[in-house]
């Protein structure tokens, strides 16, 4: 398939990875009964919605959501017990580092022991932190959790044997793990001024699932080039409702959260009774995304328990010939590049500075807007989390230096 946007009728496509998810009318997945919201109702909702999106900083993302759903997590929360393990200054430089970078948390595990956990400014242990891209891994987590339960085959089966709209289509070759991997062929992640673009009403739409299903164009054959794009992750909840018959919040609840000992949070809702946002838009503190982690960090064990399939993890760590630092929902530390992002690797715009080889060579990583990362090495049992606003411009962020420090200080000690 010969890629063309020009036949996308998008006044711009600005190099801005946005926070976001996406939107326009499809039937209601059965997980979830419609609401009286009307068309119209629907649309004015969407043109306000969009006017406030407009007043934020291109690839900012909505300032604030306007519908949000409990996800349950564990009814009986139990910290991880406290450790050491990490040379004292190398564990005093690396939280220094992280406080000079606008963040909300700084978390260290190792070895089944929190290390270290320090919050900055008003957050706590409970506050809820806007997942942005960290919205990601959690929804591959989902679908290796869907798989361990029978509901899905592979991951390399077709979308459309549940996205049934795209049966007899180009999209209807689609697969699963070209989904995860962002090689669908899905338009690519980008920004505009349009209200009537599809990045836009696919971001902020109330009935955004249709426009996912019905309107958000294929580029590129399935499989044959990597893009980033919120849409990939956005199908995930669609995906995991028809696989599964439950909601998509109750699921990441009920069998990834709960079944981690992790607490829960909010998800946004395209409308209230509608469909959540998978690819960004959940709300949990700072300790449940590093539980994912550990989980990841686990082979996708949790107390002995196999929660993902074998393999699973492997598989969500290998790197595509299109992308050699993109697996599914996470990145992959090596091989060295000093600036490197989400994008395709072609594409110089939404890149971090690295300034030296991660320290770690099974390194692989949770990366998000605004820098919310999270490092997970399974060789040493280590996860380092780190959420929050934008670092400073100056000095630049280096996605390496909290890892580094982390592993030279368990060296050292």
């Amino acid at each position: 398939m010969k890629r063309s946007f020009a036949s996308l009728a998008l006044p711009t496509l600005l190099p801005a990875l946005l926070a976001g998810c996406a939107a326009s009318p499809v039937s209601r997945t059965p997980a979830h009964a419609d609401t009286a919201l009307s068309e119209a109702e629907a649309e004015a909702l969407y043109q306000e919605r969009f006017a406030r999106y407009m007043r934020r900083e291109p690839g900012a993302g909505l300032a604030g959501y306007d519908t949000l759903a409990p996800v349950e997590g564990t009814a009986d929360w139990t910290p991880f017990p406290n450790g050491g393990g990490v040379a004292p200054d190398a564990l005093a430089a690396a939280r220094a580092y992280a406080a000079q970078a606008n963040s909300s948390a700084f978390l260290v595990w190792q070895g089944g022991h929190m290390v270290s956990e320090d919050y900055f400014g008003d957050t706590t242990a409970t506050s809820p932190v806007v997942s942005k891209s960290l919205a990601k891994p959690l929804a591959t987590i989902a679908v290796g959790r869907a798989m361990a339960a029978g509901h899905i085959a592979s991951l390399d089966q077709p979308m459309s044997d549940f996205l049934t709209e795209w049966q007899d289509t180009l999209k209807a070759a689609i697969t699963i793990r070209q989904v995860l991997g962002m090689r669908s062929g899905l338009l690519p992640q980008g920004s505009s001024t349009d209200p009537d673009s599809v990045l836009n009403r696919s971001y902020l739409h109330p009935f955004h699932d249709r426009v996912l299903i019905e309107d958000y164009p294929l580029v590129d054959t399935p499989g044959s080039r990597y893009e980033y794009s919120n849409a990939n992750g956005d199908l995930v909840a669609l995906l995991i409702e028809r696989a599964t018959g439950i909601p998509y919040e109750e699921w990441v609840g009920r069998e990834v959260l709960a079944k981690i000992g992790a607490r829960g949070g909010q998800i946004w809702m395209d409308h209230p009774g509608g469909t959540p946002h998978s690819g960004c838009c959940i709300l949990l503190p700072a300790e449940s995304y590093l539980r994912l982690a550990v989980l990841l960090a686990q082979d996708g064990t949790w107390e002995g328990a196999r929660l993902l399939p074998e393999g699973f993890v492997t598989a969500m760590r290998r790197p595509s010939a299109q992308n050699p630092h993109a697996g599914l929902g996470v990145y992959v530390g090596a091989p060295y590049v000093e600036w490197r992002g989400p994008a395709n690797p072609e594409l110089t715009y939404g890149r971090s500075y690295h300034s030296e080889p991660y320290a770690a060579d099974d390194l692989f990583l949770f990366d998000g807007n605004s820098n919310q990362v999270v490092y997970v090495v399974p060789s040493r049992q280590l996860v380092v989390l780190r959420t929050g606003d934008s670092p400073p411009k100056e000095p630049v962020w280096d996605n390496t230096v909290l890892p580094n420090l982390i592993l030279r200080g368990l060296s050292a000690n």
